[in-house]
């Protein structure tokens, strides 16, 4: 496993990246966020880990660049900011997981290869999807619905992604939660609803069939109504 760490505490960065080492895996380590995002624009890395407090581009910003800039390797957020609020703007940034600190190394490390399974998992054969006339393309990373390009977010991207994976099938908070934010979440947290909703705004709001439905008390289901 490649990975980069974008840490500025020397002494953390080191225990991080010794023990990663000791595990078999190759480690990089940028102190400075502009430094780290040109390493990761260059460097070809399995998975990130990124503090949020950092010299120069902070953490969330370089996540928020590097996306826009099509790099979709998995990052994992590391910060002493541990609010619900903190963690909901990280995942907001881009970022696919969210770890306080202080944390122990063998649950980071069990994130990270969760990360790179999911990662796997999405990089399955399947190179298209489609639910009646919506089509996702990817390999483009793009959105249609009726030959009309749809712009989504790298969150709302992903999210799509999974409802569409699941077309047809009520799939639940938890659910989206789990495979989609990779976080367990207070349970009062509105970060689903406000995806949700900016996701049904795009997709169906110039079209008169609408494909993203609301399940009261189970959840959200994608396709044409009552399939």
């Amino acid at each position: 496993m490649q990975v980069l760490l974008v840490e500025d505490d020397e002494s953390l960065a080191e225990f991080i990246g010794t023990e990663l080492r000791r595990g078999g895996d190759e480690c990089v380590h940028c102190a400075d966020g502009d430094i780290a995002l040109n390493t990761a624009l260059a460097g070809d890395f399995d998975v990130m880990i990124v503090d949020r407090m950092l010299p120069g581009r902070d953490g969330l910003s370089l996540i928020q660049e590097l996306r826009r800039q099509g790099v979709v390797t998995p990052a994992l957020v590391l910060s002493a900011l541990g609010e619900v609020d903190d963690r909901v703007q990280g995942l907001q940034s881009g970022a696919d997981d969210y770890l306080v600190k202080p944390f122990a190394m063998d649950e980071l490390q069990a994130r990270l290869q969760v990360l790179l399974r999911r990662s796997a998992n999405a990089s399955e054969t399947v190179t298209r999807l489609q639910v009646e006339d919506l089509t996702m393309d990817l390999l483009q990373q793009s959105v249609d619905r009726g030959g009309v390009a749809i712009t989504l977010q790298p969150r709302e991207y992903r999210l799509l992604e999974y409802l569409m994976r699941h077309a047809g099938q009520v799939v639940t908070r938890a659910m989206l939660l789990e495979h989609v934010w990779g976080y367990n979440f207070d349970p009062q947290t509105n970060v689903i609803d406000v995806h949700i909703s900016r996701l049904r705004q795009k997709l169906d709001k110039e079209f008169e069939q609408a494909l993203l439905h609301t399940v009261r008390g189970a959840g959200y289901r994608l396709g044409p109504e009552g399939e």
